[in-house]
């Protein structure tokens, strides 16, 4: 924690230092990678890209892309003492799963209009809830989340 007199660090500042220790894991992981980042002023993304014939694609898997945006928070929060809400994409494997959610969203839907009383996701990240929450909402459906820490999950069911 800082001390009540102490600077807040910037989301620049958690975006450098987010950006330095993603490189340094990229180098020693022997991975072709380039970093960007861009900030809203309240939350920091961080994306990385290469070329299509580049190896970073080991990386673009949902649960490794999840690891390593934990382990990039914690080494942001062990340098500034604050929390961080940083997200990482790698290789724009989050449009590419939130394409995938809007498919899974849409069979629900379907399964519920043909009398299903609830369609249930399987155990996936606050931020892969958020945006099947987001998803059904668009379509007119009721979510919720329910169960506790590996087990959070979403329930969608007709309005």
């Amino acid at each position: 924690m800082t001390d009540a007199g102490a600077a807040v660090p910037s989301t620049q500042d958690e975006g450098d230092i987010a950006a330095d220790y993603i490189e340094e894991l990229l180098d020693i992981c022997d991975l072709d990678g380039d970093i960007d980042i861009e900030s809203d002023g309240e939350r920091t993304q961080l994306s990385v890209t290469a070329s299509s014939d580049s190896n970073l694609r080991v990386l673009t898997s949902p649960d490794a892309v999840a690891a390593l945006q934990e382990l990039t928070r914690l080494a942001v929060q062990a340098k500034t003492g604050e929390f961080s809400r940083l997200i990482v994409d790698v290789g724009g494997s989050r449009a590419v799963r939130q394409r995938e959610l809007a498919q899974r969203v849409d069979a629900a839907l379907a399964a519920l209009e043909k009398g299903a009383s609830r369609y249930e996701f399987e155990p996936m990240s606050s931020y892969e809830r958020k945006l099947v929450h987001d998803l059904a909402a668009e379509r007119g459906l009721v979510s919720q989340s329910e169960g506790e820490g590996r087990d959070r999950h979403t329930v969608l069911t007709r309005g």
